[in-house]
This record gives C-alpha cells, sequence and structure tokens, in this order.
C-alpha cells in the first residue's frame, strides 16, 4: 500500500475540483476523485502525475452516492478531503420542479454532511486531517432567479465556521473556499446561459483553487477569492436582503444578458 498522504476531492471532473486535485497531486497526495459525471477530460489531466488516481462517477446527492465514495476509499487514513461537489439552479423558483430544487439542496447540504460527518470522525480518531469546503459568496446575498442555490450555500458558509469553532482545540482545520463567479461548466449547468452573471467574465478556476488549497494548508477559516468578490461580500453585509435581491435579480435574471 502506497505511503503517500491520501485526498479525496469531489466536483473534480473540470472547473475549481480539478484544480484542486491537479494542486493536491502536485503536492504528493494520491487521489480518490469523485463527480456525478464522466472523468473526459479529468482523467488524462491526472494520470501523468506521479500519484496513484481513482475516479468514481457517483450521485452524491444520494446517501448510495456517498456510501460508494467513501466504500471506494476502504480503509485508508484520509488526510484531506475537498468537499467540492454542488450544483446550480437558475431561473424562478415556482417555475422550478421540487426534483430540480430538491436536487441542489440534496447535492449540497444533505449529500456534503452526509460524507463529511464520518471523514471527520475518523480524523478526529487519528488527531489529524484538513478539509476543505467549496462554499460561495453567493452565501451572503439573497438569490434571486437563483433562490435555492444562494440559500444553500448560505448553509454551507455557515455550517462551515461553525464545525471548524467546534473543533478549534483539535489538530483538524476546517477551511471555507469562497469563489465568485469562475469560468466552469456550473453556468451552463444551471440554466443561466442567458443572463448577465451567465455571459460575463469570469475568475480562472486555477486561479480559485490556488486560493482555497493555501488558505486550507495555512488553517485559514475561510477565503474568499478576488478584491471585487470581497468588496461585493463586504457591502452585502451592510445591505437588507431585500436590496441584495434586487442587485441580484439584475445580474441572473432570464434573458438579462440580452439587454
Amino acid at each position: 500500500m502506497s505511503q503517500r498522504k491520501f485526498a479525496i476531492v469531489t466536483g473534480a471532473s473540470s472547473g475549481i475540483g480539478l484544480e484542486l486535485a491537479k494542486l493536491a497531486a502536485e503536492d504528493g497526495y494520491d487521489l480518490l476523485v469523485a463527480a456525478d459525471t464522466p472523468f473526459v477530460d479529468a482523467g488524462p489531466a491526472l494520470e501523468d502525475m506521479g500519484v496513484e488516481v481513482q475516479s468514481i462517477e457517483c450521485d452524491l446527492s444520494t446517501e448510495q452516492g456517498v456510501r460508494q465514495l467513501l466504500d471506494a476509499a476502504g480503509n485508508r487514513p484520509i488526510d484531506v478531503l475537498v468537499a467540492n461537489a454542488g450544483h446550480g439552479l437558475g431561473h424562478a423558483w415556482l417555475d422550478q420542479s421540487v426534483d430540480e430544487w430538491r436536487h441542489v439542496i440534496d447535492t449540497n447540504i444533505t449529500g456534503t454532511l452526509l460524507l463529511i460527518q464520518p471523514v471527520l470522525k475518523t480524523m478526529v480518531q487519528r488527531g489529524e486531517g484538513r478539509v476543505l469546503i467549496t462554499g460561495s459568496i453567493a452565501g451572503h446575498m439573497a438569490g434571486s432567479f437563483q433562490a435555492v442555490y444562494n440559500g444553500s450555500k448560505a448553509f454551507v458558509d455557515s455550517f462551515a465556521a461553525a464545525i471548524g469553532n467546534e473543533l478549534k482545540d483539535t489538530n483538524l482545520t476546517i477551511t471555507c473556499l469562497k469563489p465568485g463567479a469562475t469560468e466552469t461548466e456550473f453556468f451552463h449547468r444551471a440554466g443561466l446561459d442567458d443572463t448577465k452573471v451567465g455571459q460575463a467574465k469570469k475568475d480562472d478556476p486555477a486561479d480559485v483553487a490556488k486560493a482555497g488549497w493555501d488558505a486550507m494548508k495555512s488553517g485559514d477559516h475561510a477565503v474568499i477569492y478576488g478584491m471585487k468578490n470581497k468588496m461585493q461580500v463586504a457591502a452585502a453585509g451592510v445591505m437588507t436582503d431585500a436590496t441584495t435581491a434586487e442587485i441580484h435579480r439584475k445580474q441572473a435574471e432570464p434573458g438579462s444578458g440580452d439587454e
């Protein structure tokens, strides 16, 4: 069995997750990468990095999918967990089916907690470990036409801070990465192609991932990538929810990208 460190990265088939997996490999971690889409680009990108890479396609919005991932890890100690899997969903909430918005909640919240809890328990028993959770600056503002997604990320941002505090007297660290709009498949999969935010210039996922990975290694509680995103969060902190909802509407309302 390999004596190298071991990391699990979810949502790793593209975007921020793939870039985080690359950073883990560069730091010498063997990898178990998971996603609910095929590893078409990720496989070749990770193959030649000198570490063992195992990939699994599973639905982390379900208890069965989470169990598949944990079973794939076997009894190997997990040094780093990157809980990055997440889904967005645009359009008006009344136009979304129950299955659609429940899938966002089940992926972003329920599945994330189902994965993190057993991993953290084993880390506590070992007395060491690091967890990086991908939240979002969206969690700091009311998300008109992305209401469930923003609400789910508000939960994740808050949860990460709370659990980090609960574990402050241990050698474990919990870091929350809070990206802004990033150039990934997220917006297309969320049905936001025709919106202002969907069509706007976005951050490079490699830069976002590097900020998150470095913050995790430093044991930081949270990191917001980019000055623009930091300013947005600071401004949202002094606005009412009604105001942030109206600002968000201008960015995410269907058809806003054609105005």
